[in-house]
């Protein structure tokens, strides 16, 4: 079967997985509201496509804390990835490069920033979980810099893990040749089999509920490394990650996995976008999968998204070669919607490209004869 767009991944990758690891990667918390609605949501907005320009050049490149990318479509940090294909982060690090965009790196990733730097050039982001132990932090985060990783992307929302049910009814863990490497030889890189999910138990075990402000000024004692403060879903919250000293905020809600109900992430994008003043860069994450999402969200202010489950999928599928389509086919279809509504470039993409379903209940002005 030809593959035609990113969507199709996921039914081959069902059929090619382990039940449990596609659970893993598919599945959403409780009742999976958000889950739906982190895809739904951007079917609410339509475009207002200008025509007659000259769209005979585009240029999709931009830039992303001052590293030039090819798109502004990079790839979000998801687990364990060799669960998925024995070639793993390997593989999507090696697509990411290829593709001339950003890869973000897991800290449960089943290869480690070593490992990830070793595959060849390439601009890599480094996501971080906060540790009860600070030391491991601190160690981890002078691994990521000297493997020559630009950013941290600080992950917020997780101070407990989300009651994903799919993941206890099949007791998930890690199959038992994997290990999460970034904490092979600090007894952190095992997960035991537990009643529930073996995961929930890790992080109820490992990770720092005490999270707070304080710890992203902390941060910025500890590397010169750029902090992204990934899981911003409010205005409040976008204005303190500012006032911390965040490089930039990621709107997300954690693939839908943490708390059910909070919004899709591109409704809460607008939000946040307008609180941040362009003060920093505001990127979306979440629900992307088609290159109309990519405009839909560039359009309502965001600089650049993340997609997640597309690369899981797609490397389940084909490996290195499936990441690399996934990234090439959403370039295309992302270029395409730019032409189709008259932008030449990333700049010329406005609000004004955009109605969405909550602009219908403002009220109109009247035009005057």
């Amino acid at each position: 079967m030809e593959i035609t767009n990113v969507t199709e991944y996921d039914a081959i990758a069902r059929q090619k997985l382990p039940k449990m690891v596609y659970d893993y990667y598919a599945s959403g918390a409780e009742d999976q509201w958000t889950l739906q609605e982190n895809r739904n949501a951007f079917s609410r907005i339509l475009f207002r496509p200008r025509i007659l320009i000259d769209v005979s050049k585009i240029d999709m490149t931009t830039t992303v804390l001052g590293f030039k990318i090819s798109m502004p479509i990079m790839i979000a940090p998801t687990a364990m990835q060799k669960m998925a294909h024995p070639e793993g982060e390997y593989a999507t690090a090696r697509a990411a490069s290829a593709a001339g965009t950003i890869m973000t790196l897991s800290s449960w990733a089943t290869s480690s920033v070593e490992e990830v730097a070793s595959t060849g050039p390439g601009i890599r982001f480094f996501q971080l979980y906060v540790y009860k132990d600070r030391n491991v932090v601190a160690q981890l985060v002078r691994r990521a810099e000297r493997a020559g990783f630009k950013a941290i992307a600080l992950t917020v929302d997780t101070p407990r893990l989300g009651r994903r049910e799919a993941d206890i009814k099949n007791r998930f863990t890690l199959p038992p040749f994997l290990t999460l490497k970034n904490f092979e030889g600090l007894d952190l890189g095992k997960m035991d089999k537990a009643d529930d999910s073996g995961l929930a138990s890790y992080v109820a075990g490992q990770i720092d509920r005490s999270l707070s402000w304080k710890d992203v000024k902390w941060l910025q004692t500890i590397t010169k490394l750029p902090i992204l403060v990934k899981g911003v879903l409010t205005a409040e919250d976008a204005r303190l990650s500012i006032q911390a000293g965040a490089a930039g905020i990621i709107v997300s809600n954690h693939g839908a996995r943490q708390l059910d109900y909070v919004p899709a992430t591109i409704m809460a994008l607008e939000e946040v976008v307008k609180a941040a003043q362009g003060r920093v860069p505001v990127f979306l994450d979440g629900g992307v999968r088609r290159g109309t999402d990519v405009f839909k969200a560039l359009a309502l202010g965001a600089s650049g998204i993340f997609i997640g489950r597309p690369v899981v999928f797609s490397l389940a599928a084909e490996g290195e070669a499936g990441v690399r389509k996934v990234l090439q086919m959403l370039r295309e279809e992302f270029e395409l919607t730019m032409a189709l509504s008259g932008c030449r470039s990333l700049k010329e993409i406005t609000r004004d490209h955009i109605l969405t379903d909550w602009d219908i209940s403002r009220p109109q002005p009247v035009a005057r004869l």
